[in-house]
């Protein structure tokens, strides 16, 4: 290269021209050589390289490669050759210029830092994308921390591209960097404690990527699709998506759903509001009318039987219902809701299932369902408390009880 240089100048100085434009037009000459040249080396470069990974991804087992190729990695690596030729280059092609020397050898330099961070950054997408196959880790927040190692990359890589531009040593300029700490820990307030937070959520397994999350404050309320070092992201049941800072998900109350998808049912917990002035006692043949309904029957005449030879026995003054035991339709309805959701196809029957009354309220008395479907997913989980409710509204009226609505009041005409 040495060589050709002298001859172009030495031709271009025989011709007549001066030693100033001489100087310019070898200069130019040189550079686009060397520049086609290059070009010409990192597109064979790229092409062997690309080409290389394909067939290799093709036949090997592992998916590491595959992402390599994704990711762009053998790209980025295919200028490395390119680059450092161009450096070593610099000096001979502009050996006549040496201020023009130093400053493109700095950029050149600068422009190696943020190809090494390139390979970097494609080599860590990487191993993001391999990790978030394998089974035990495709939930954990590995986005976070790949967004650490590039912070710090980046930062390392400015430092030091810094430093070659202006000419003051590494060390130096880090010591000048720690009385500006105050300032970097108020710049990088969010992603420092987004990434203590990551930590910590990682390591009490709070969230994982997949499980579904409620959290007021931010309206969220869906599947985690995306832990990374600033955010989570939700994808709503409406398909739109909340945003909510990492850091939150420990200085704030949220409700994780996990413990319902991973159980065996889902809960349900509704009550039916009975007016109060419809609960009475059932008589005789109030009692024989309700042993047509099948899953009353035994139940009816046990406790009947029970009942009967108790207040024989006790003497009982049955002249009025209110003296000694007696059943009222209010309970009946109660037992028979509760055998109605044992029997029920879609109640998971290893759960705890109960039919309990709460404290009376001024719009009457809750008669509440506790129990737990088998199908978890959300639509077959609404059919099945649907189902159930559909039919206990339609029950009530069969044992002389009304539901609470308003207006509350019964009006009948004189």
């Amino acid at each position: 290269m040495n060589q050709i240089s002298h001859k172009i100048y030495d031709y271009l100085i025989e011709s007549g021209l001066s030693v100033e434009w001489a100087a310019y037009i070898n200069m130019a000459i040189l550079l686009i050589g060397v520049l086609t040249i290059l070009l010409l080396i990192d597109f064979i470069l790229r092409k062997l390289l690309i080409g290389l990974f394909a067939r290799l991804s093709v036949n090997s087992k592992t998916h590491f490669d595959d992402f390599l190729v994704k990711n762009r990695a053998p790209r980025n690596i295919a200028h490395i050759i390119p680059l450092v030729l161009l450096f070593k280059a610099i000096p001979l092609v502009f050996r006549d210029f040496p201020a023009a020397e130093s400053i493109l050898s700095k950029a050149i330099e600068v422009l190696g830092i943020f190809l090494f961070l390139w390979i970097v950054r494609s080599l860590l997408h990487t191993i993001k994308d391999f990790l978030k196959t394998l089974a035990n880790l495709k939930d954990k927040p590995i986005d976070s921390y790949i967004q650490v190692f590039m912070i710090f990359a980046w930062a390392f890589g400015l430092f030091f591209a810094f430093s070659i531009i202006t000419g003051i040593e590494l060390w130096k300029f880090l010591t000048a960097l720690g009385t500006a700490s105050a300032v970097i820990i108020l710049v990088f307030r969010d992603t420092i404690m987004g990434f203590v937070a990551s930590i910590q959520v990682s390591i009490n397994d709070m969230v994982r990527i997949g499980d579904w999350i409620t959290f007021d404050k931010y309206g969220a309320d869906g599947d985690v699709t995306e832990i990374n070092l600033a955010t989570v992201k939700v994808q709503n049941f409406d398909k739109t998506i909340t945003t909510i800072p990492t850091y939150a998900l420990i200085s704030d109350s949220f409700k994780n759903w996990r413990g319902m998808t991973g159980s065996g049912g889902r809960r349900i917990k509704r009550a039916l509001i009975i007016k109060q002035e419809s609960i009475r006692f059932l008589n005789k043949e109030d009692v024989q009318s309700l042993q047509k309904i099948q899953l009353l029957r035994y139940y009816l005449e046990k406790r009947g039987s029970d009942i009967e030879q108790y207040n024989v026995e006790n003497q009982i003054d049955k002249s009025l219902l209110i003296n000694g035991r007696n059943l009222t339709n209010i309970g009946v309805f109660r037992k028979y809701t509760d055998a109605y959701i044992n029997q029920h196809s879609g109640i998971n029957k290893g759960m705890t299932i109960m039919v309990r009354q709460l404290a009376p309220t001024p719009q009457g008395l809750p008669i509440e369902i506790y129990a737990f479907s088998s199908d978890k997913r959300w639509q077959n989980y609404e059919y099945i408390m649907a189902d159930i409710f559909d039919h206990l509204l339609a029950a009530v009226s069969f044992f002389d009880l009304e539901i609470f609505e308003l207006p509350s009041s019964t009006f009948k005409s004189s």
